[in-house]
């Protein structure tokens, strides 16, 4: 299971930095690199067992903040052809990254916990 969560947190890491890869032309670019970069950064953190689940916890409830704040008016999808034609669709990708990133945040906090609990 170890190697499962290793894994885990190996490939979204790869995503997340995907993710700042791809904000060159985002109108606020410089804001979602840096809260992709969060997520990546608590990503290899937790292959190095440098954080406590409560920062994992923290950064889920941040990203569901995230995810409602920006959740556009009306959801028209995420179209990933022919970049952002409308707010809804760039504030709809926004909204889902969030959420993305909350789950695996939550993901990696519970593993976190459970290890430390099944070491006391």
């Amino acid at each position: 299971m170890e190697t499962f969560f290793k894994i885990f947190a190996i490939v979204f890491t790869l995503l997340f930095g995907y993710a700042i890869a791809v904000q060159y032309n985002d109108p606020d670019a410089f804001k979602w690199i840096l809260i992709y970069l969060a997520a990546a950064a608590a990503s290899i953190l937790f292959l190095m067992r440098k954080l406590k689940p409560i920062v994992y916890f923290i950064l889920t409830i941040f990203f569901l903040v995230l995810f409602v704040v920006y959740w556009p008016e009306t959801y028209e999808g995420v179209q990933l052809d022919h970049g952002m034609k409308t707010v809804n669709i760039e504030e709809g990708r926004e909204s889902l990254g969030s959420l993305i990133a909350a789950a695996v945040m939550l993901i990696l906090g519970m593993r976190t916990r459970f290890v430390n609990k099944s070491k006391v």
